[in-house]
């Protein structure tokens, strides 16, 4: 099937870009990578008047260092993501996740802002910006805010992003050297949306005792899920014992729903599978045998 007819553009600033959206409002939708939206359209799931072309935008592709984060613009592509060692030593948790994210060649065209802004509660990138808390710049005609991945994503494909609004960069928390992080996923085939995928987050001290964690999941929820199960381990020194009772608990927190593709009851086996699997990767234990 081919789209609807629409009008198209590619403006050459963000201002812009900008412009147009405001002018335009519902009736128009960026294209970033195209790897979600190209589907949409040719399925005629989505139906707008004029596609707004980002491509030809400046300063939205580059990944640098700013205040103690790592900032990613909007249009820096997924395989660039995976290519960074910048990015593999200080957001190790981005590193591991872009990995999983469909094949070579939807990772050369697809964007960190367009998957972000798609909202999909199974893919990937939804799920570390949570677990990490970026922080995400939003830009619309004479203003800009920043608002936390946590409150970003609102509901299934729906973000706190207005009509004639942009996100322009991501801002992710560098890792120290007592960060834990750790990405799993499982998917029927390779290259498909996960079943099911979590994302470890956690700080030790010097003792090893965790001082804060999180758990976020995608493919449980119409949002990236954050479970009450990572609250067993702050305080508390993460060894086999604790990591299975958090990944028991971990199970019995969510409501996956059923689906042509998995049972919650399989969903729910997949979390307390994963979640064991990689909070043993986070804290060095992945070599032992899988319970």
């Amino acid at each position: 099937m081919k789209p609807a007819s629409f009008d198209y553009c590619a403006p050459t600033t963000l201002e812009e870009a900008l412009d147009v959206l405001g002018q335009r409002g519902e009736a128009a939708k960026a294209l970033a990578g195209g790897q979600s939206l190209g589907p949409l359209l040719n399925l005629r799931l989505a139906r707008p008047e004029l596609l707004v072309d980002l491509n030809r935008l400046p300063g939205l592709a580059e990944v640098s260092t700013e205040d103690g984060t790592i900032r990613c613009g909007a249009m820096v592509r997924q395989r660039a993501v995976e290519r960074s060692s910048l990015i593999e030593t200080r957001v190790p948790l981005l590193h591991q996740a872009t990995r999983w994210i469909g094949h070579p060649t939807i990772r050369n065209r697809g964007t960190i802002g367009g998957s972000l802004s798609h909202a999909d509660p199974a893919a990937e990138l939804p799920v570390v910006a949570t677990a990490l808390d970026a922080e995400l710049t939003v830009a619309r005609t004479a203003s800009v805010r920043r608002v936390r991945a946590s409150d970003f994503f609102k509901m299934f494909l729906t973000t706190d992003l207005a009509e004639d609004e942009l996100l322009v960069d991501v801002r992710w928390p560098v890792a120290g050297e007592r960060t834990r992080q750790a990405f799993e996923e499982y998917a029927r085939r390779h290259g498909d949306f996960a079943l099911v995928s979590v994302a470890v987050a956690a700080e030790v001290d010097a003792s090893g005792i965790c001082t804060a964690a999180r758990l976020v999941y995608g493919g449980v929820d119409l949002v990236p899920f954050v479970s009450p199960a990572a609250t067993l381990l702050v305080g508390a020194r993460a060894g086999d014992e604790l990591m299975a009772q958090v990944a028991s608990e971990a199970a019995s927190a969510c409501s996956p729903p059923t689906d042509i593709h998995a049972s919650a009851d399989y969903r729910r086996h997949l979390v307390h599978l994963l979640t064991a699997r990689a909070l043993r990767r986070a804290w060095g234990h992945d070599h032992e045998e899988e319970a």
